[in-house]
């Protein structure tokens, strides 16, 4: 897959993100207003989060699309982590406000009118967000994009949430407690902050710039020691800037070889980390052995 269309289904698959958020927020909100039904607005709420962080993905897509310049020789790909790491933060918002009217509902329950309708909008929303979450965390790992990555894993959660809000409909119609409504808002709403704290978590690490997991450092210096005439390697650093794996080491080399050979032996290096871990930018430092 080139790169043109790698950028092409990114944008893509980020479109398709807003406007199926566009259609269950605006269709939940109708519904949740028409019945009363708190846990139902609450979702509509979440849903419009949803259409702001989707809407973010599409314009971070573009932006990190955009090849590096004088001002950022590195490229822009950050530009996606700033963007996860601000739709985390909508979220932690989000949820905060679903906990405020929960509460407010709580201490006056009202029974909610014309349910199956609420029970349509949730099914639909289930099955919409199912969907489309599943591509956006494809296409999000398979192009290494944060932005879709942390959009994909947000509609992943609202499936769950949607899921038990249409249980709890149901269950609010066959027993005719409103108290329950209130309820399953807290519970979509804990569900939300748990959501929004791992994409909080996980942009942080990027933006402070983390090393990769020792596991992966350890994979990487297995390749290193397999190449013909490596005799170690040390001081090995990785970090992440959008898509790319950035890293630099220092490639011990036999002293009594020649300059060329050893310079083929770190192309050999280079050529099978890039291969391995593409898109990634690599500096080797050569050392006598």
């Amino acid at each position: 897959m080139t790169a043109t269309n790698m950028e092409d289904i990114k944008k893509r698959t980020a479109r398709l993100s807003v406007m199926s958020t566009l259609f269950l927020t605006a269709g939940k909100l109708c519904i949740g207003i028409m019945t009363g039904t708190v846990s139902l607005i609450s979702e509509a709420i979440h849903s419009g989060i949803d259409l702001l962080a989707a809407a973010l993905s599409l314009l971070a897509v573009r932006a990190t699309a955009v090849p590096p310049d004088a001002e950022h020789e590195y490229g822009h790909g950050k530009i996606e982590t700033v963007s996860a790491a601000f739709e985390s933060l909508l979220i932690i918002v989000a949820a905060l406000s679903i906990l405020r009217e929960a509460a407010e509902k709580f201490w006056s329950p009202a029974m909610p009118e014309h349910m199956t309708w609420a029970i349509a909008a949730m099914a639909v929303s289930v099955i919409l967000n199912g969907v489309v979450s599943h591509r956006l965390c494809n296409v999000g790992k398979a192009t290494r994009s944060e932005a879709l990555l942390a959009d994909g894993m947000h509609l992943r959660a609202d499936v769950w949430t949607s899921l038990a809000v249409l249980i709890g409909i149901v269950l609010i119609q066959l027993t005719g407690w409103p108290w329950l409504d209130p309820v399953i808002a807290v519970f979509v709403a804990l569900a939300i902050l748990r959501v929004g704290y791992k994409m909080c978590r996980r942009s942080f690490m990027t933006l402070t710039d983390a090393s990769l997991p020792q596991e992966k450092e350890e994979e990487i210096g297995r390749l290193i020691m397999e190449t013909e005439g490596v005799k170690g390697f040390h001081n090995l650093r990785t970090r992440t800037v959008g898509k790319t794996l950035l890293m630099d080491l220092h490639l011990e080399i036999d002293q009594s070889l020649p300059l060329h050979t050893a310079h083929a032996i770190s192309d050999n290096v280079e050529h099978k980390l890039k291969q391995t871990y593409a898109p990634c930018d690599l500096t080797i430092h050569l050392d006598p052995a």
